[in-house]
């Protein structure tokens, strides 16, 4: 009897872990599926934009005859090497350093953030190798950082619902209400308000803001959308710096909603599979039960 009825127990067990290879088999669906959306999307707008581009091209050589295709593929090739290493190609050399103090810390930023714009990057071998040093303890330490500044986040929450508890089924409810203005407010204040200012002062139309403001704070960072970058605008000194210090708090903040919704996926998951093996197990306890008396073998304690 006691072998009997830790098969069931022994199956659910083996069973609690069997989601593992669905989340496995339902990540590689979405990449897949993210794929197949962004080919379908974006493989026939390249190629318009790359004909334009040669239409350009021989439009360019046709109006100034002095020049051939090699000399301007070669000043083509200039252009390339001068966005790689942060030069814009607008403008004149007048413009704005990309290393003042302000441009630096906002880089400095980008990179213990892993966000990685890939607009700006150190030229000489000494800042390359200070670059690699510099995230080597600056990444564990923003991760450290943000760690803690999302656990007072979560604290001040506990806080907040300490001072009305409600029991059993309210309290879930209250629970919940502060989840909701916990998202609501971050949302109005990392999503919302943001690309407000940034289309004000970049120019960028409300939904390239939220683009850019999205892409930032999930440390994606495309650097299609950077600001402080348009040579043709005067920005304050210290406009880079500001939109540093708020992508370190949107960062926590997108982090713990992250994790929310990871725990939330997992618990779903777990309850799903875990309904399944209840059911399971329920049935092969009824079917033991079921079992005539003289069948069982009784052991005395």
């Amino acid at each position: 009897q006691q072998q009997s009825s830790s098969m069931p127990l022994l199956a659910l067990h083996n069973r609690q872990i069997s989601w593992t290879p669905l989340l496995v088999l339902g990540y590689l669906f979405y990449l897949l599926l993210g794929a197949m959306v962004f080919q379908h999307l974006e493989k026939q707008a390249e190629t318009h934009f790359r004909d334009q581009f040669q239409l350009e091209k021989l439009k360019f050589l046709q109006n100034y005859t002095c020049l051939d295709r090699q000399a301007l593929e070669k000043f083509v090739q200039v252009l390339m090497e001068a966005w790689e290493k942060g030069v814009n190609p607008e403008g004149n050399s007048t413009n704005p350093s990309n290393w003042d103090f302000s441009n630096s810390f906002f880089f400095a930023g980008t990179v213990v953030t892993t966000i990685g714009y890939g607009n700006l990057s150190p030229s000489t071998v000494a800042g390359q190798i200070f670059c690699v040093f510099y995230a080597l303890f600056g990444v564990p330490l923003n991760l450290a950082f943000l760690n803690q500044l999302g656990k007072g986040l979560s604290a001040h929450l506990l806080t907040l619902e300490r001072w009305v508890p409600k029991p059993g089924r309210a309290q879930v409810q209250y629970h919940f209400i502060m989840l909701a203005i916990f998202l609501t407010t971050g949302t109005l204040l990392f999503l919302v308000f943001p690309p407000l200012v940034f289309s004000y002062v970049e120019g960028w139309s409300y939904g390239e803001g939220f683009y850019f403001t999205f892409i930032t704070l999930s440390t994606i960072g495309f650097g299609d959308y950077v600001v402080g970058t348009n040579p043709n605008k005067h920005y304050i000194p210290v406009y880079r710096s500001l939109t540093a210090i708020w992508i370190v708090f949107g960062l926590a903040w997108l982090a713990l909603v992250f994790n929310v919704g990871a725990d939330l996926m997992e618990k779903f998951l777990q309850l799903k599979w875990h309904k399944s093996d209840l059911s399971l197990a329920e049935r092969a306890t009824t079917k033991l039960e079921d079992e005539p008396e003289q069948s069982r073998i009784h052991i005395p304690s």
